[in-house]
């Protein structure tokens, strides 16, 4: 019997709607799986859209969005840990807890019970790499051990932590945890790629003209540093050059609506791996109306 429901798919796939519809249908709440949705004042660029968590009338409870700060690095070993305390808090209430984003290594994190471990600062290794650029840093990264989440490292600074967490993997043992016994079924939700490309980019202009660019300067202006947001990429890394004067508006929003169309084909990379590496996932056509999906995901789970 499953005792949690994952729903992931690449940006703009339609799954915070789904799983919210689903969350809603098996009266259970939402543990969200988004490496960017974690931190506070960073919501249009992050697509929290949380007026979405409601279904007739009623909100429906989400968790792991609105947690820390921005500015703050949070990681994976930390994301897994938190989402044990909230899974295991869905169950003491009899809730039924439905997983949903598209950050696939903190899917996969959970879903495979990584053993993980807290990984600090590494000077030493920092000051060998320093003066690299993301190229060469990204070919040091792919001769480690193939576990680090790749589709957000897209600046220098987290290319740098991303081979310092691998570099200190490679050198540590990992530790005994608690991890719970978990029974998924694990929907994915697949988009047309045209269509995929064109939501991406209605969607972007939408952002902006709700003060996606707004947003991004009062984190500035709230004393949040340049390179900080840079590291967080996409949406605040091209609003940060646009808003520090490395680009003009126009290249700005191209080159910013490239980058999305490559991050959204990168995330169905890392979920096909997913399924090579022996994880089922059903996959249900996003362009069938809500109610259809709904549907056959109820069937799935008789």
């Amino acid at each position: 019997m499953f005792n949690l429901l994952s729903v992931i798919g690449p940006t703009a796939s339609g799954k915070t709607t789904l799983a919210v519809r689903l969350a809603a249908e098996f009266k259970g709440e939402i543990i969200s799986a988004d490496s960017r949705q974690v931190y506070r004042g960073m919501d249009i660029g992050t697509g929290k859209d949380l007026e979405e968590y409601v279904y007739e009338g009623r909100p429906v409870p989400y968790h792991l969005i609105d947690i820390v700060e921005a500015g703050y690095k949070y990681n994976v070993f930390e994301y897994q840990k938190d989402f044990v305390r909230v899974w295991e808090d869905c169950r003491r209430r009899g809730v039924f807890p439905v997983l949903c984003g598209g950050s696939g290594l903190y899917v996969e994190a959970v879903l495979k019970a990584y053993k993980l471990l807290a990984v600090p600062v590494n000077k030493e290794l920092r000051e060998s790499l320093q003066g690299k650029n993301l190229a060469e840093l990204t070919t040091i990264l792919s001769t480690y051990k193939k576990m680090h989440n790749t589709t957000d490292v897209d600046t220098v600074k987290r290319a740098l932590r991303a081979i310092e967490i691998e570099e200190y993997y490679r050198t540590h043992p990992m530790e005994e945890q608690h991890f719970p016994k978990l029974r998924p079924l694990i929907i994915g939700v697949d988009v047309d790629r045209e269509v995929r490309r064109k939501r991406i980019t209605d969607r972007l202009h939408t952002r902006l003209q709700n003060g996606m660019v707004e947003e991004v300067k009062k984190l500035l202006e709230g004393g949040l540093a340049a390179e900080d947001l840079i590291y967080y990429g996409l949406e605040y890394k091209y609003i940060t050059l646009y808003l520090t004067g490395k680009l003009n508006y126009g290249a700005m929003i191209e080159q910013l609506n490239v980058a999305i169309h490559q991050f959204a084909k990168r995330q169905m990379t890392w979920f096909r791996k997913m399924e090579r590496d022996g994880m089922e996932i059903h996959w249900v056509d996003g362009g069938l109306a809500l109610e259809e999906k709904v549907e056959q995901i109820k069937n799935l789970l008789k």
